[in-house]
């Protein structure tokens, strides 16, 4: 729903043609691309085109301009991604460049050949270097060095904002891309060995919770500060960017800098957020820091007043999504 005051409601012409058109969601099974689906259907977008990675490959390029070409979808959501935290990064590199390289390129031509209304990209703050002044707005890309241990995710990202820009420059696409901060919510990836810090925490709790274990250990020193997002808001946010006038969308962004930050304006420490965690939780045990773990860069907070400025804000407070998520959790 939207909201009365009206932030986040978006362009009602370009909505009408998002529900009155087919819409593919690439990765419509991960946390980012089911919140996308959940959000598309509350909006009265029903002609979805899904399929599993059973189904289609991404990183086939006959499998996917097969697809495209044949299916002939009117937007597309490339939320498809190989993701995780600072250890699977650090353990893959390998396998995050190239699988999130090949699914970009793959899906981004694909849909430039079919005659793709317009599509959006969904990249990661990662995209900034590890030095740039918080928090990070949209013109820190590619000004210095990026973290090394989401370098080749990171550049894989980079090349997906650059394939959109570049088809829009060379075809007159219209392909948007959106750089979403660290997420969380339902269906996210709660592996200790690969995922990120705020689901990791979450179970790390709850299983120390459930054994009445008297002290949880958190990588790192706890003085990283990183900022959050609750999936569905990320969700909202992609509808509205995806039904934004062309001309509006162009005079917040640059020819060759076209990518719009997604997040809620707020940091905490990690100390801070395990705090929150161990509070939802209900964990009564002792929090032990292990320094021997990476930190990872000291702090990632987007600079969000351009999406903030289009009429967009986060609506979800951290406690609150937290709680959210650990229902969900517990649920499954």
């Amino acid at each position: 729903m939207w909201i009365e005051s009206g932030v986040n409601k978006p362009d009602l012409e370009e909505l009408a043609r998002l529900n009155d058109g087919k819409i593919y969601v690439a990765g419509h099974s991960g946390m980012v691309g089911s919140a996308l689906v959940r959000r598309l259907q509350e909006a009265g977008c029903n002609n979805l085109l899904l399929r599993t990675r059973a189904e289609l490959d991404l990183e086939n390029q006959q499998q996917v301009h097969a697809l495209v070409q044949d299916e002939k979808p009117d937007y597309v959501f490339l939320a498809a991604a190989m993701v995780g935290g600072i250890h699977a990064n650090n353990t893959y590199p390998a396998q995050f460049i190239y699988s999130n390289l090949m699914v970009a390129a793959n899906v981004i031509n694909a849909s430039y050949a079919a005659g793709v209304h317009r599509l959006l990209f969904l990249g990661s703050s990662c995209i900034y270097p590890k030095s740039a002044p918080q928090p990070m707005s949209e013109d820190c890309l590619l000004t210095g060095v990026l973290e090394e241990t989401n370098e080749p995710y990171a550049i894989a990202k980079i090349a997906g904002i650059k394939l959109c820009e570049s088809y829009n420059r060379e075809y007159g696409t219209d392909f948007r891309s959106v750089m979403p901060t660290n997420l969380y919510g339902s269906n996210d990836n709660f592996d200790l060995q690969t995922s990120h810090v705020l689901p990791a925490l979450l179970r790390k709790f709850h299983e120390a919770k459930m054994a009445d274990a008297k002290t949880v250990e958190i990588w790192g020193s706890g003085t990283p500060r990183r900022e959050f997002l609750y999936v569905d808001d990320l969700a909202d946010a992609c509808l509205f960017v995806s039904c934004l006038p062309t001309h509006e969308y162009a005079a917040h962004t640059k020819p060759r800098l076209s990518h719009l930050n997604i997040g809620s304006g707020v940091d905490v420490s990690i100390s801070e957020l395990a705090e929150i965690i161990r509070g939802v939780v209900g964990y009564q045990g002792e929090i032990e820091y292990n320094s021997d773990y990476p930190d990872g860069t000291k702090q990632k907070l987007l600079d969000v007043s351009a999406l903030s400025g289009l009429g967009w804000k986060a609506r979800t407070g951290l406690e609150e999504g937290i709680a959210s998520t650990y229902e969900w959790y517990k649920s499954q």
